[in-house]
């Protein structure tokens, strides 16, 4: 048996993952996933402004992922665990209870690009530079969000000897092993490949000079093959298919789609082209702010020749009546 008593040293249950300010409750689940919006909202911002980007796109956009991602979240942990709140004797009311864990990120992940393609498109600003700016930044907020279910004791796996298992009350262990004390901390190890990969994407996209599109399709790939493997630590309830769980088989698409992306764009190479848009003049056509860089030979020649000395544009784009300069990075 797998208990603090014989085990030589394991990762303390934190307790009650409520703190109370007053009548404010804080929670640390919440406040886990709040540090890693924002530090995945900072991240992506510096990245983006280094690619050549406009400051204030990335907190635009921000505003578009974070909601549509926690809505994408909930609903995926709704969907494959529908169980957990329309049973008998469950409340569909709990559906709202997001303190209380049920964060599917799969879910987050595919409200949160669709937000973030709608606003791009609102903003008016190419949406391959930002996912390519975003897919470490998410990879470290995850990296940070996924501590939210140590708060919670959820996401371990089997029973654990290991000097790093995590140690869980009582209450939050799994049929039929209720008298095992400490197990494997399947959220640290989900934690650690997220911080890992966002690295490795880092690494990836300056030596490979990789596009935005394809940074981002590696993140996909690579958070999809962490999380299929981890899954499999997993021992609380969770619907089969042919003996992998749903989440299992969600990477596998992912994957699958990640891959096929990567493998039919291979011939693209970067850095990304920020293309800055502008506000119209009163005749109807671009102003072109002063700071931006003359195109270089072989780019597309629809596309401004500007001079960054004067910043006035000598050509523009026909039929375009919203595109500014190009900075090349």
């Amino acid at each position: 048996m797998a208990s603090p008593g014989t085990t030589l040293a394991f990762l303390p249950s934190p307790g009650p993952g409520t703190w109370h300010l007053g009548l404010l409750p804080v929670r640390g689940y919440a406040l886990c996933i709040v540090a890693g919006i924002l530090v995945a909202v900072r991240v992506a911002d510096r990245r983006y402004r280094r690619l050549g980007g406009r400051r204030g796109v990335i907190l635009d956009v921000a505003t578009w992922v974070v909601p549509a991602g926690l809505i994408g979240a909930r609903l995926y942990s709704v969907v494959t665990d529908y169980e957990l709140y329309f049973r008998p004797g469950r409340d569909w009311i709990d559906i709202f209870r997001v303190w209380d864990g049920g964060i599917g990120m799969p879910g987050a992940v595919a409200g949160g690009v669709l937000g973030a393609w709608l606003a791009c498109r609102r903003a008016g600003v190419r949406f391959g530079p930002v996912a390519g700016a975003a897919a470490p930044a998410a990879a470290f907020g995850q990296a940070i969000g996924r501590w939210g279910n140590w708060f919670n004791q959820e996401l371990y796996g089997r029973p654990s000897s290991l000097p790093w298992a995590v140690e869980i009350d009582p209450a939050h262990r799994v049929i039929p092993y209720e008298n095992y004390a400490t197990f494997q901390p399947a959220f640290l190890y989900e934690s650690l490949w997220d911080l890992a990969l966002g690295l490795a994407l880092i690494w990836a996209a300056r030596r490979f000079r990789l596009t935005g599109d394809r940074i981002f399709a590696l993140y996909a790939a690579g958070y999809a093959t962490g999380s299929f493997a981890i899954q499999s630590l997993r021992i609380d309830f969770a619907h089969h298919l042919l003996g992998l769980r749903t989440d299992q088989w969600a990477m596998i698409a992912i994957w699958i789609a990640a891959v096929s992306y990567l493998i039919m764009t291979a011939s693209r190479r970067g850095p990304d082209k920020i293309i800055s848009p502008t506000p119209l003049s009163s005749a109807g056509r671009p102003e072109f702010a002063g700071h931006v860089a003359r195109a270089h030979p072989g780019d597309n020649p629809r596309e401004a020749d500007v001079s960054s000395e004067s910043g006035v544009s000598r050509t523009a784009r026909s039929g375009d009546d919203c595109t500014g300069g190009v900075i090349s990075v």
